[in-house]
């Protein structure tokens, strides 16, 4: 149902939603290449442009337009809930620094390629230097992003509803990550059919993707459309987190907090 929901909800307002999560992208990235502190300030601004897109969400589906300024939702409602949001924000910059380092730890990689392995240690053909696709598929950076999911999972919960309960219920940042692995657990059965129902979804349309290819122009059509694709459907899929928070706790949906 909350798959459902995110669908149907997208494609009330396509335009918005996406560009509001390719504006959501771009700033991430942005920020991701300052140096030293980048990709901190990154991690720590994911909770507050989570939030963002929820509450477009939660704009679209009442039928009205969001506007780019609804990512900024999180630090419009008092400065209370934004010091509480930037204090959620370093904590999950913090977990998925530890994540980062544990995966290296564990995979006894060194602390430079996050997740990618050495190209030297890559093996091709002599004289010839490793595509991404090679350093993707190397066992090494298989290892690291399959340790890396699973140490992902419990942050995952902990931050699962943990923003729009700082936003929209006022709770403190410590409380919302209790509430929200409690919410999870609780719903457990609904979040496995939630993931089971997305990876069906994206499951078809990477089949559709392999049988357009095979009709029309083969890899090469494939690896054009395959980033545009999956940012689509990345934008679609944070168009649904809104109903699962939505139908995890009681919620006044009169206006919302700015």
């Amino acid at each position: 149902m909350w798959v459902r929901l995110g669908l149907s909800t997208f494609f009330k307002q396509p335009l918005a939603l996406a560009g509001l999560f390719f504006l959501f992208m771009l700033v991430v990235s942005v920020l991701s290449l300052v140096p030293l502190l980048g990709q901190a300030l990154a991690l720590a601004l994911l909770p507050a442009a989570t939030l963002g897109l929820m509450a477009a969400t939660r704009i679209a589906n009442s039928g009205q337009f969001p506007m780019p300024a609804v990512l900024a939702s999180a630090f419009a409602a008092g400065r209370e809930r934004a010091r509480a949001m930037l204090v959620l924000g370093l904590i999950y910059a913090a977990g998925s620094l530890l994540i980062l380092g544990l995966t290296l730890l564990i995979t006894g990689g060194a602390a430079a390629p996050a997740v990618l392995p050495d190209p030297a240690a890559v093996p091709v053909e002599p004289g010839a230097s490793p595509t991404p696709q090679d350093l993707m598929l190397a066992p090494e950076a298989i290892n690291r992003m399959l340790v890396s999911a699973l140490l992902h999972v419990p942050l995952g919960l902990l931050f699962w509803h943990a923003p729009a309960l700082v936003h929209w219920h006022g709770v403190s940042p410590l409380k919302s990550l209790f509430f929200s692995a409690l919410a999870c657990w609780t719903n457990k059965a609904a979040l496995l059919y939630y993931f089971l129902g997305w990876a069906a979804v994206f499951f078809g349309v990477a089949l559709v993707l392999v049988l357009l290819g095979s009709l029309v122009g083969g890899p090469r059509f494939i690896s054009m459309l395959l980033f545009p694709v999956a940012m689509l459907m990345s934008a679609i899929f944070f168009t649904s987190l809104y109903f699962t928070f939505r139908d995890s706790f009681e919620t006044d949906e009169g206006q919302p907090p700015a």
